[in-house]
């Protein structure tokens, strides 16, 4: 999935950033609190990871504006505040969980899974299934009924997004923003690549990958039309 990151602790967002790119997601790391609050206004993120303390603007103000505009966007607080105040009101203003630094990287994750299962449809586990296609996002682990599969990251990616909500329309665009951050250079034919490299890989599962004529793509279960 696609997380934005507002942190402007080099070390820190440097660690969290690596650690979600090495489960699959694309992940955009601002340091800079105005910066990030003009790309919130154009860019579908599936969770933003926000610091309180930031140049530009803080992140209560960010929050604020995210909930005024009625974007319902999972939004994770890191603070170095432990006052019950500063937890309350973050709580108050939208925010849907929060961590106080210095936290375990770990809990970090699970939380943020817990925040992206809920935003794609509302699991409540890490499994997520489309005919004998399962995908445990704690694990990073896929089966085909008692077979487990080897993906590569944005092939784990790609069919995450698609397992989540089967028989939804994906276009290419939306798969590209999941798949790609704004550093990676990348187009429709990467879509295309990836698409083509999981359906040979998911050969002979209950579900399949089928093309929507100039739509885009979408994950059913049965018999491929």
């Amino acid at each position: 999935m696609r997380i934005l990151l507002v942190e402007d602790t080099h070390d820190v967002g440097e660690a969290i950033a690596k650690r979600f790119e090495a489960t699959g997601h694309a992940v955009d790391w601002e340091t800079n609190g105005r910066s990030a609050a003009e790309i919130i206004d154009f860019t579908e993120y599936a969770l933003i990871i926000l610091d309180v303390m930031l140049p530009g603007m803080d992140g209560f103000e960010i929050l604020r504006s995210i909930r005024k505009s009625g974007n319902s966007v999972p939004v994770l607080i890191l603070t170095a505040r432990s006052e019950i105040d500063d937890r309350v009101s973050a709580l108050d203003l939208g925010a849907d969980d929060y961590l106080v630094k210095p936290f375990d990287f770990r809990e970090l994750e699970a939380r943020a899974r817990v925040l992206m299962r809920r935003h794609s449809g509302g699991e409540a586990t890490n499994l997520i299934k489309c005919g004998d296609i399962a995908v445990d996002r704690a694990t990073r682990s896929v089966h085909v009924g008692k077979r487990e599969i080897q993906l590569k990251r944005r092939e784990l990616t790609l069919l995450e997004v698609l397992v989540a909500r089967p028989g939804r329309v994906f276009s290419k665009d939306e798969l590209l923003d999941q798949l790609f951050g704004f550093e990676e250079a990348a187009n429709a034919n990467a879509i295309e690549l990836y698409v083509g490299r999981l359906r040979k890989k998911l050969e002979g599962a209950q579900a399949h990958i089928v093309t929507v004529r100039g739509l885009g793509y979408q994950l059913v279960s049965g018999d491929a039309s």
